[in-house]
């Protein structure tokens, strides 16, 4: 049997004409396991973000979002890892750890919201044992606009909605993650 492996961006409506631009990672591959200080400290991580930089997007870009998400969580609608919104245009990396609690290590002007946990950080990776292989969808977004007025209750569905008007293009990294990586 093969396996049909959802991917949540497929199904939003088709970016005007800018599409993708590239996103690379000196912590994590596309299509690779994380590597533990990546993952939380329930295998053995650390919860460290990894380090993104971001190249192509269109000259019209105000601002970016990065946002990670599992699509393969035993949930009804995954689960959300980090979110941050309202990084200035300048700004074209992140580095490890920028997703640190409260938002220090973040640029100014950036705001983080709440993960699925309710805290204001990145979460590592935490696939439960027995669902197999969970996709990451670290995702930088170039949004059209400098800022996004977003609620800091706001949960990061509300980001994704927001970006769904608001992104001009979006560069994905995918990396991977079982239970049985850390072990």
């Amino acid at each position: 049997m093969t396996e049909k492996w959802h991917d949540p961006y497929e199904e939003l409506a088709q970016l005007r004409e800018f599409g993708t631009f590239t996103v690379t990672s000196s912590s994590v591959d596309h299509g690779q396991p994380i590597a533990a200080v990546h993952r939380s400290p329930g295998q053995g991580g650390s919860s460290v973000s990894p380090q993104l930089s971001w190249t192509g997007f269109p000259a019209e870009t105000k601002s970016f979002a990065v946002t990670q998400f599992d699509p393969d969580a035993p949930t009804q609608s995954g689960f959300w890892h980090w979110s941050v919104f309202n990084i200035p245009a300048s700004v074209t990396s992140l580095d490890e750890n920028a997703g640190a609690e409260g938002g220090a290590n973040l640029p100014a002007g950036a705001r983080m919201l709440r993960n699925e946990l309710g805290q204001r950080a990145y979460t590592g990776a935490e696939p439960p044992a027995g669902t197999g292989t969970h996709r990451y969808f670290t995702v930088v977004h170039a949004v059209d606009v400098a800022e996004l007025e977003i609620p800091e209750d706001a949960s990061p569905a509300i980001l994704g909605f927001n970006l769904h008007f608001h992104t001009l293009a979006r560069a994905i990294i995918v990396p991977t993650a079982t239970s049985e990586d850390w072990k």
